[in-house]
């Protein structure tokens, strides 16, 4: 019994050093700076190399104007550029009134790298529809649309917000966002699954089919785990001052948080998508219209 009773002790002694660091650390405007600059310069670097991917892919196919591949990886830079700038000047965001720009400045990011992916399930849907003989007229049109709306719904709560501070908007705002991960996350698992299970019918000896699995599969899972890790975080978000990530003296939850549903996800899809375009016009290659 004895014995139980110093393990414990021991188990709950390590479970306040643990809360006592994490404090300390989220208490110190040191520390704060450091983990913003750390975002910082992650994102600088995934922009830096989406900016060098694209200039790549124009060097190789100059012909064409604004393809599918190219406005992923400008759209790609643009986020990734834009949130480093946000975590340089991170205090002097949260000092910026009225507090509505806070919110403007800290989630019109996540709304543009919700539209990157968006476009990478609409290049996705295009290929699946299009093996298949089915029209695809309508997809460019939906995927404006949806992006039209999701936009129109945020920029109006942002403007009553200006207006006149409602708390209970503010939580209907993150949980809006909360709605749009996952309806990103089905859309990943709808037609990344789809063209996933196509591409397994090909024979086995088609050229390059085990590399566009591999390439499909892996994509696939990641989305579907960052918009699904988002969607459940923005929920906690919403109605947990702990899990607040508008402030500065969380800079840890913010560290976790943006590492596993941006910078991860972003580094590894822009890995895993660095194969150039062919010099030539294919069916592989989707010029956006």
């Amino acid at each position: 019994m004895g014995s139980y009773s110093v393990d414990e002790a021991v188990i709950a002694y390590k479970l306040k050093d643990a809360y006592n660091w994490w404090r300390d650390i989220n208490d110190s405007p040191l520390w704060q700076d450091r983990i913003f600059h750390i975002l910082a310069a992650l994102y600088g670097i995934v922009a830096a190399v989406a900016v060098v991917q694209l200039i790549r892919i124009q060097l190789r196919v100059p012909e064409y104007g604004w393809t599918t591949q190219k406005v992923f990886h400008f759209l790609n830079f643009l986020v990734n550029g834009v949130r480093a700038l946000v975590f340089v000047f991170r205090r002097n965001v949260q000092n910026l009134h009225p507090e509505i720009v806070q919110h403007i400045l800290l989630d019109m990011p996540s709304l543009a790298f919700f539209t990157t992916y968006a476009l990478l399930v609409l290049f996705w849907a295009e290929i699946y529809y299009q093996a298949r003989a089915v029209s695809t007229d309508g997809l460019r049109p939906s995927f404006f649309t949806i992006n039209a709306v999701v936009y129109t719904i945020q920029i109006a709560m942002w403007l009553v917000l200006w207006w006149k501070y409602i708390p209970v908007l503010v939580i209907l705002s993150k949980m809006f966002f909360a709605g749009v991960s996952l309806f990103a996350a089905l859309g990943f698992l709808l037609y990344g699954g789809r063209l996933f299970l196509m591409l397994q019918r090909f024979p086995v000896e088609s050229k390059g089919r085990r590399k566009k699995l591999q390439e499909v599969g892996y994509v696939t899972t990641i989305c579907f785990s960052c918009f699904l890790v988002r969607c459940i975080m923005m929920c906690f978000n919403a109605f947990d001052k702990a899990a607040d990530l508008d402030v500065l003296n969380h800079p840890v939850l913010n560290f976790i948080y943006y590492l596993l549903v941006e910078i991860l996800p972003s580094s590894l899809v822009l890995f895993i998508l660095r194969k150039l375009p062919p010099k030539r016009g294919t069916t592989q290659y989707h010029p956006i219209r």
